[in-house]
């Protein structure tokens, strides 16, 4: 058995391995590769307990310290890695180059690959894990804060001296309110201690985006001291700095494809626009009539919500035309395998896929929707998770952050500005709001959440796309050259969206051309 090997090679170097980890190991032929990844893994983390957790955060390493190995090894551990669930490379068939673009698909070795792909161990949680999750998110976005020139004379909250006219703070907002003067009083907090910050009424922009400030957000300060009524030190803002996300240019592929995205499908419902549906396979086909663009069609991005799944609202299972999860995965295997085989499916997973609600979510569970397992042309990836594409030898490729969206309603709900807005009926403008804080659920209770080490919702890295669904809304913009993409749903209005004054977008499909950086919105409602 490959495993006692494999525990004897670990005994030797004095390597613990963990159950999980040894288990994802003993199905695997290539001996050899397994001991070379173990031990690369051990020398870049410097741990002797090796689980799937430390493999995930040490990959990038791994892969730079393997980068100059010969091609032939390199393909052995990145099969290796497809094996543990820690890469997902799909190479890309090309048929009928045309000669402009000949030289570079020739040079193109492209994939679709994985950059953050999030898997919570199983565990009982205690505060500590909490306190923890919270610590490393402060530091994480204190990093980026950092970085910002405008925050001058930088202090911690415990070293604050009455001697300082005019310096900076980062701190993590753990309440609000509006005193008596009609002034917003702030409490943040850092890993010194606290103070309470505020900002006056009569500084109109600077309220205005204090009243929109997230609870548990890390944001920087920039003021001064003054002792309050109660002889404490109250700190009063002049500028507030966001983190913010922000990219210096738009990328553009030197190949001319596109990709659609697509969510909310809801397959297994009796409301499901099955006709629609079919429709805009036939026209991934090449069946519509002039659509020549249809042949550069190499991605397809589905965030989330594939099936209707159930017990997800009241009354649900009067709204469905099949009654479990493995018939409702059946019937998308069915559907997704009309489409042609050289287009790349990804799937992120989102709250009706008969998954945890609790984010990060994980890979739709093979056990019911082995069907869709079974298709070639279709990865997997969690909820959040970030996915590169598109990338060649010249190319860096398109970084594309995919959330299925559940937080959203409760900014749209407690959020100044997006309330005045509407952004239940525009969510692109949430997402818009949420990549100022680089976080996708900042307030501790907008969302489920495990508070794992490394926090999953946090944007460490600015993507190129961002994508998201759930709200069944259709629309797109642009945040500092981030492309904000916003999916409609393929299913009918339900009682309960109806009660809940929903006004979902049918059918609409983005298309988004790697060449040009243009986008355009399919309609396949009518």
């Amino acid at each position: 058995m490959i495993n006692k090997e494999i525990l004897s090679f670990c005994l030797k170097k004095g390597i613990l391995l963990d159950k999980e980890v040894l288990e994802l190991f003993s199905n695997y032929p290539d001996l050899e590769s397994a001991k070379f990844f173990i031990e690369k893994i051990k020398e870049v983390s410097s741990v002797n307990v090796l689980t799937k957790h430390t493999f995930i955060e040490n990959i990038t390493h791994f892969n730079k310290a393997v980068e100059f190995l010969p091609e032939e090894r390199k393909k052995k551990l990145e099969k290796l890695k497809i094996n543990l669930g820690l890469s997902i490379e799909i190479i890309k068939e090309i048929s009928e180059p045309n000669i402009q673009e000949s030289k570079i698909i020739e040079e193109k070795n492209d994939s679709v690959r994985v950059i953050s792909n999030y898997l919570s161990p199983s565990k009982k949680l205690t505060v500590s894990d909490f306190v923890t999750h919270f610590r490393n998110r402060f530091n994480s976005l204190k990093n980026i804060l950092q970085e910002n020139s405008s925050l001058t004379n930088l202090t911690s909250i415990s070293k604050i001296s009455p001697e300082r006219k005019v310096f900076s703070l980062i701190g993590l907002i753990s309440s609000k309110k509006v005193s008596k003067n009609k002034n917003l009083l702030l409490e943040i907090e850092d890993l010194t201690g606290k103070i309470t910050v505020l900002i006056n009424k009569d500084k109109k922009d600077l309220f205005s985006l204090a009243e929109d400030l997230p609870l548990d957000s890390v944001i920087g300060f920039k003021g001064t001291i003054s002792k309050g009524t109660s002889n404490k030190n109250i700190f009063f803002v002049n500028e507030i700095i966001l983190p913010e996300s922000s990219l210096s240019l738009r990328k553009k592929s030197p190949i001319e494809e596109f990709a659609l995205f697509i969510g909310d499908i809801h397959i297994g419902s009796k409301l499901f626009l099955e006709k629609n549906f079919l429709k805009f396979i036939d026209y991934l086909n090449g069946k519509v009539p002039n659509t020549p663009e249809v042949s550069k069609i190499k991605y397809l991005f589905i965030v989330g919500d594939l099936i209707a799944g159930v017990a997800n609202y009241p009354g649900q299972e009067k709204e469905l035309s099949l009654s479990d999860l493995e018939s409702h995965f059946q019937k998308a295997a069915e559907l997704l395998s009309k489409i042609r085989s050289d287009i790349k499916i990804i799937i992120s997973t989102g709250n009706h896929d008969g998954v945890r609600i609790m984010e990060p979510q994980p890979l739709i569970n093979e056990k019911y929707a082995w069907p869709l397992y079974n298709l070639k042309n279709i990865s997997f990836v969690t909820n959040p998770s970030l996915i590169n594409f598109g990338f060649s030898n010249s190319f860096s490729g398109f970084n594309i952050l995919l959330y299925h969206g559940f937080s959203f309603f409760y900014y749209a709900d407690n959020i100044p500005s997006l309330i005045k807005q509407k952004s239940a009926h525009r969510p692109e403008l949430i997402m818009d709001y949420l990549l100022k804080y680089r976080h996708l659920a900042p307030t501790h209770s907008s969302t489920q959440y495990y508070p794992s080490e490394k926090d999953s919702l946090l944007i460490q890295e600015v993507p190129d796309i961002f994508i998201s669904g759930h709200t069944h809304k259709s629309g797109v913009m642009y945040h500092n050259n981030i492309l904000i993409i916003s999916v409609s749903s393929w299913e009918s209005m339900t009682g309960y969206q109806e009660k809940r004054g929903a006004e979902p977008d049918f059918c609409k499909v983005p298309i988004f051309n790697l060449k040009t950086g243009s986008i355009k919105i399919l309609d396949f409602e009518q």
